[in-house]
C-alpha cells in the first residue's frame, strides 16, 4: 500500500499495549509522518518501541507531546481515558484531534464531549481487531488487516478531520469503515462482541471442564479462543455496557431455551432447520 503523505504531522499514541502498540507499529510500516510519539506508564514498553524504531519517543509525562501534537490516540481503559482527558484537557494543541479505540463508546463520547475544549475535536472509534492476549509484547503491525474499524462521529465533527481520520485507518490495513451513534454502537457490540466473550468464559468457568479436558477437540477452542481475556479491561466494558448485555443475555437464554426444548421433543425436522438456518448465516460472514 502507498504509504500516506501526511509528512507535516505529529501523533501521540496514548497506552503502549496490545492496540496502542499495534497501531504505532502500523503507522511507521504505512505511514510517513513527522513524528511518532507514546506515552505510558510502562517505561520498558516505551523504551523497546523506541530502541526498535517503531517511535520516535516515549514519555510519562504527556505535556510535550500534547502541546505538539496534531493527532492523539487514546488506547487506555475507559476509566483511565477519560481521567486523562479531563487532567490534561489544558495541554492539548490548538485544533488538534483527538480519538480512541475503546469498545465502548456512549459513556466515552458523552463524557468527552461534555469536557473538550472548544478549538479541540473528538471522534470516537473502535478497531474490531485484537489478540487474546495483551502488552506491548504482542502487538503487531498486522493485525488491523482486513478488519472493520468503527467510528462515532458527532454533530461537531468536520468533514476534514473525519476524512483525515479515515485515510489513516484505511492506510494501516482496515478494509470496511462503518460509521454510527454512540448508542447504535453499544446496542451493536453487545451481541457481536461482548456476548461472545461472556459465553466463552461461561465456558471455561463450567463444572463440568475438569471432567472433559480429555476430550477437549478444536471446536471447544476455537469457541473459548476469547476466553483469554484482560479481565480487569473487559470487566470496564462489561458493566459500561450492562442495560446492552443484559438484554442480550435474556436474548440468549431464550435462544438457549428454544434448542433446549427442540432437542428434548425429538423434533429432529426443526433440529435440522436450526442446524441449516445456522450453517447458512454461518457461510455469508466468510464472503
Amino acid at each position: 500500500m502507498k504509504a500516506l503523505d501526511i509528512s507535516n504531522l505529529n501523533i501521540t499514541i496514548v497506552g503502549i499495549g496490545l492496540i496502542g502498540g499495534s497501531y504505532a507499529k502500523a503507522i511507521r510500516k504505512n505511514i510517513k509522518i513527522n513524528k511518532l510519539w507514546a506515552i505510558d506508564i510502562n517505561m520498558d514498553a516505551l523504551n523497546e518501541a523506541k530502541y526498535t524504531g517503531v517511535i520516535d519517543d516515549g514519555f510519562t509525562n504527556s505535556q510535550f507531546p500534547l502541546e505538539n501534537s496534531d493527532i492523539v490516540i487514546l488506547c487506555t481503559y475507559p476509566n483511565i481515558t477519560i481521567d486523562f482527558l479531563k487532567e490534561n484537557m489544558m495541554y492539548f494543541k490548538k485544533k488538534a484531534l483527538i480519538t480512541d479505540t475503546l469498545g465502548m463508546k456512549n459513556k466515552i463520547v458523552s463524557e468527552t464531549l461534555s469536557v473538550i475544549r472548544d478549538d479541540l475535536e473528538f471522534i470516537g472509534g473502535h478497531p474490531m481487531s485484537g489478540k487474546e492476549s495483551n502488552g506491548y509484547n504482542y502487538s503487531d503491525a498486522d493485525i488491523f488487516k482486513n478488519a472493520q474499524y468503527i467510528l462515532t462521529p458527532n454533530k461537531t465533527t468536520s468533514s476534514n478531520s473525519l476524512n483525515l481520520l479515515k485515510q489513516i485507518i484505511t492506510s494501516i490495513g482496515f478494509s470496511d469503515i462503518i460509521e454510527m451513534s454512540s448508542q447504535t454502537h453499544d446496542e451493536k457490540v453487545a451481541f457481536t462482541s461482548q456476548l461472545p466473550h461472556i459465553i466463552a468464559c461461561t465456558l471455561m468457568n463450567s463444572s463440568n471442564l475438569n471432567n472433559n479436558l480429555q476430550c477437549v477437540g478444536g471446536s471447544f477452542k476455537d469457541a473459548t479462543r476469547v476466553a483469554d481475556i484482560n479481565s480487569e479491561l473487559w470487566s470496564e466494558l462489561i458493566f459500561e455496557n450492562k442495560d446492552n448485555i443484559l438484554n442480550e443475555l435474556n436474548n440468549f437464554i431464550v435462544d438457549i431455551t428454544n434448542i433446549h426444548n427442540i432437542i428434548k421433543s425429538d423434533d429432529k425436522d426443526n433440529l435440522v432447520s436450526f442446524l441449516n438456518i445456522s450453517k447458512e448465516r454461518r457461510k455469508k460472514m466468510n464472503i
